[in-house]
Order: structure tokens, then C-alpha cells, then sequence
């Protein structure tokens, strides 16, 4: 079941000598640069809108559960949790999303205006 050690070893040797040969060019590697500082200032912007959801969600969440009949019958604790969840996973997915777009976008105007 899967492949054999010889037949491995020598796939793995032939990929190290073949990207030996491949020489990056500075583009390339500020394009990484780019787009890794993009990702990562999505995940930032992306945590930040989550915890601000997380918050907004569970006080109402929390508060209708001890007060209103119907939500205190209703509601134990993991529709409480999915709830509170759902609105930070959404929150921050959506933030991330756009905000890597946006990133894309401003980097792709910054590279044709450097063109032109």
C-alpha cells in the first residue's frame, strides 16, 4: 500500500536535483512577500472583527437565555455556543476575505501604475 521506498527515494532525489536549477527572480520573491504580508494582515484584521462579534453576540445571546421563557427552555448551552460561534466564524471569514482582496487589489494597482 502506497509507494515503495526505492521508487520514493528516487522521486525525492530527482525533485531536489531538478530545483536546483530553478533560480528565483526578485519579482517572484517580492510577490511572496506580498501576498504572505496580505494573509497575514487578513488574519489579523479577521481576529479582530471576530472577538468584537464574539462580544456582540454573547450578551444578547446570554441575556435572553436568562430572561425571555422561550429561550430559557429552548437554548442549552451548545445552541448558546453555536450561536455565539457561528456570528465570530462568519465575522472573521468575511473581514479576512475582503481584507486579502483588498490587499490583492491595492498591490495589483501598485504594480500597473509602477508599469505604466
Amino acid at each position: 500500500m502506497g509507494i515503495p521506498t526505492d521508487m520514493r527515494d528516487a522521486w525525492v532525489s530527482h525533485r531536489k536535483k531538478s530545483s536546483s536549477f530553478m533560480i528565483p527572480s526578485p519579482e517572484e520573491d517580492l510577490k511572496f512577500l506580498r501576498s504572505k504580508m496580505c494573509t497575514q494582515e487578513g488574519v489579523r484584521e479577521g481576529m479582530k472583527s471576530a472577538s468584537i462579534a464574539c462580544v456582540a453576540s454573547a450578551i444578547p445571546t446570554l441575556i435572553a437565555v436568562r430572561t425571555i421563557p422561550w429561550a430559557k427552555a429552548n437554548l442549552n448551552y451548545t445552541a448558546q455556543a453555536l450561536i455565539i460561534s457561528a456570528a465570530s466564524i462568519a465575522a472573521y471569514f468575511i473581514t479576512a476575505d475582503k481584507t486579502i482582496l483588498e490587499c490583492a487589489r491595492k498591490n495589483t494597482r501598485t504594480l500597473y501604475d509602477k508599469s505604466a
